[in-house]
């Protein structure tokens, strides 16, 4: 199951790249894509993403950029730890600690374009590494906005984003926190533009809090709707059975 040194190939899919995500996703995502991964917080949304980037990456040889607005590196790579997610090699995991840290000094016509800048990143990195680029996350959208000065035509800007990401022959999860029972949409009607959208949450089944995983719809993809249980296990995350008998909480 290991790559081909020549090509990056390997039988290692998407839908693997989480133990027990195949009893949701009946066939592969494939590239392009753009996966809107929501939930409230505590519901393993950054782990989700992390645990199947880096899985996914050992096992294909391609290359990925996890770009952190949330925390810095250290951070971001402890919590993983913490919860027994193994690290990738070849990911690369940016933060913009010192962008932030810039834009408190300088006025308001010299702060950073974060849209524009992430969008540079990704370029770079398709020049440096090709097509063994394949996968990016996003962690989070809220944290973007909150660093956008000028929300004016938002929807129009997450539209040509997401063009971006799809021209660029990439599978992107972007981490959008939400609470329960509302739409996935912010200030750019995401759940209206992203080709997937992948919720994560807490319920309770048979008496206890459990957390689940739903996917609310993912194109061109056969895929179960049901709640399925979700839960940190050594190396990453577990996918478990449905949740039949859940009540909100």
């Amino acid at each position: 199951m290991g790559p081909n040194a020549r090509t990056g190939a390997s039988a290692m899919v998407f839908r693997n790249a989480i133990e027990g995500l195949d009893r949701v996703l009946k066939t592969d995502v494939e590239a392009p894509k753009v996966i809107l991964v929501t939930g409230p917080p505590g519901s393993l949304k950054t782990a989700f993403c992390y645990s199947l980037m880096s899985r996914y990456l050992r096992f294909t040889g391609q290359f990925g950029l996890y770009a952190t607005l949330e925390e810095t590196v250290q951070s971001h790579i402890r919590n993983m730890g913490s919860l027994g997610v193994d690290v990738a090699l070849n990911m690369q995991i940016s933060d913009f600690t010192d962008l932030r840290e810039i834009d408190q000094v300088v006025g308001p016509e010299d702060e950073t374009d974060y849209v524009a800048f992430i969008e540079r990143m990704i370029v770079h990195y398709k020049k440096v590494h090709g097509e063994r680029f394949r996968i990016f996350a996003l962690d989070s959208l809220g944290a973007l906005y909150s660093l956008v000065s000028n929300h004016d035509d938002m929807r129009k800007r997450m539209f040509y984003f997401f063009k971006m990401l799809r021209d660029n022959n990439l599978i992107a999860l972007i981490v959008m926190e939400r609470t329960a029972g509302t739409d996935a949409m912010l200030l750019g009607n995401e759940g209206f533009l992203v080709d997937g959208i992948i919720t994560l949450g807490i319920d309770r089944s048979r008496g206890r809090l459990v957390r689940y995983l739903q996917v609310e719809k993912m194109r061109a993809v056969e895929h179960s709707m049901e709640r399925h249980a979700i839960e940190p296990r050594p190396g990453g995350l577990a996918v478990l059975g449905p949740i039949f008998d859940t009540s909100s909480v």
